[in-house]
């Protein structure tokens, strides 16, 4: 999208089109598009709208209901940050005692929104002047925020009197096919050597990376978080000086969404640390045969290389040296609380005898458990029997530790039954293995 056609869109003529635009449907786009035209809307008018309704449908999962009140790119909604995720990193601003945050590379402006929203002064630029006038936008009911299009490494951070930074350097390029995704923490823009160094400036620095960032070269005096929500890793951050709440060193932070019985909402974090256990990082879990239960831990647990703390908070040991699978002869005991959901939120009930109740209220978990009925060595043949034995017809596959395609598997075990079961494939001491499992009703 260009200046020209964003200025159309902000017109009253373009609001009000897209304020009465449907909900969208992929199914129907065409023929909306036809209708338009018809009505004498520019054509271009009229795919820009529809391209902002298009990606509104498909931010709702970051944005919820706000989405319909904002304005995106396409790269911009790809990385820009959750809603829950920015207003926790609000709280590290806040909670560091920072008053005037410089968002140095706002894209839409998701997290100036949260700081913004918990009372904190905002300057947010960005070196693309459409998405600077994107991000104002989406901050106007924000009277303490500004959007600037500018370079934000360029920015007097003592004449702005910033006592607070934050950026997401961009982690997309555009090339003949469209934009990829940059892997390599080296092909950002800015360098994340160049935001680092404004720590010498401004202490309390916060950079959001990629979740794939290797943990060799991080920076020493750095808390480096990684972030799951509901079982999906959607990023890593690095937190300097006052920021960095937990100390130096590596963290995950999980973050769970539950529903009541009334259907409301109700999110539980959870952060893990190394610096939880005396030994830190250099702590190891032992192995051993497999017990009555199995748990997986978090995505962001096994991100921050933190399987072997998870292992010990919950009395378990690994399947294989190597493999994020831990097991346990008993139900691992309730997590200690961190930052939880507001005080009165009703329980989910008991769980069956021996298990964890579901704590809507409670500490998110730091892994999903299982009740590990059986274990049997990988064949297909094998397999394929022993589940026709069982009347199995639905079959849920997880695995880890092995080459097998789940739906390669599915196709080749051809199950007819009317049961459904899971199954994890995965090394046991080295050796290909096969276990049945129920899920837990809550994981710890």
């Amino acid at each position: 999208m260009d200046a020209a056609i964003l200025s159309k869109l902000l017109s009253p003529d373009g609001r009000a089109l897209l304020g009465a635009l449907p909900p969208y449907d992929e199914r129907s786009a065409m023929r909306t598009s036809t209708k338009l035209r018809e009505q004498g809307v520019a054509p271009d008018l009229a795919a820009a709208a529809l391209t902002q309704s298009r990606l509104r449908s498909r931010a709702r999962t970051k944005f919820g209901e706000l989405a319909g009140q904002m304005l995106f790119t396409a790269d911009g909604l790809e990385q820009a940050t959750r809603l829950r995720v920015a207003s926790l990193h609000a709280d590290r601003f806040t909670d560091a005692g920072v008053t005037h945050v410089a968002d140095l590379t706002s894209g839409i402006g998701a997290d100036a929104m949260a700081f913004a929203g918990a009372g904190l002064r905002v300057l947010a630029t960005d070196i693309d002047e459409v998405t600077a006038r994107i991000a104002a936008w989406n901050l106007r009911q924000f009277p303490e925020a500004e959007a600037r299009h500018a370079d934000g490494l360029a920015l007097d951070l003592g004449a702005e009197r910033a006592d607070g930074v934050y950026a997401d350097p961009a982690r997309r390029t555009r090339g003949p096919g469209g934009s990829r995704r940059v892997f390599d923490p080296r092909g950002y823009e800015p360098a994340l050597d160049r935001v680092f160094a404004l720590r010498d400036a401004v202490p309390a620095l916060g950079v959001k990376v990629g979740p794939g960032i290797p943990h060799e070269g991080l920076p020493h005096d750095a808390e480096a978080q990684w972030v799951s929500v509901d079982n999906d890793v959607v990023e890593a951050g690095l937190w300097f000086g006052p920021l960095a709440a937990g100390g130096p060193g590596r963290s995950a932070l999980v973050v769970r969404t539950t529903v009541d019985r009334d259907g409301k909402e109700h999110t539980r974090t959870r952060v893990l640390r190394a610096s939880d256990h005396p030994d830190g990082v250099a702590l190891e879990a032992p192995t051993g045969e497999v017990g009555q239960y199995l748990y997986e831990p978090d995505g962001a647990v096994i991100r921050a290389g933190l399987v072997a703390h998870a292992a010990v908070e919950l009395n378990g040991r690994l399947v294989d040296p190597t493999i994020a699978y831990i097991t346990t002869d008993s139900p691992a005991p309730a997590p200690s609380p961190d930052r939880v959901a507001p005080p009165g939120a009703p329980p989910g009930g008991a769980g069956p005898a021996g298990e964890p109740a579901l704590d809507l209220a409670g500490p998110a978990p730091i892994a999903t458990g299982y009740r590990v009925l059986d274990t049997l060595p990988f064949g297909l043949k094998r397999l394929k029997g022993y589940l026709r034995e069982r009347n199995v017809g639905q079959l849920t596959i997880k695995k880890r530790g092995t080459a097998v395609v789940p739906e390669q598997l599915r196709k080749q075990l051809v199950l007819t039954g009317t049961e459904a079961a899971t199954i994890v494939l995965t090394r046991v001491a080295g050796t290909q293995t096969v276990l049945l499992v129920e899920p837990l009703r809550s994981g710890t």
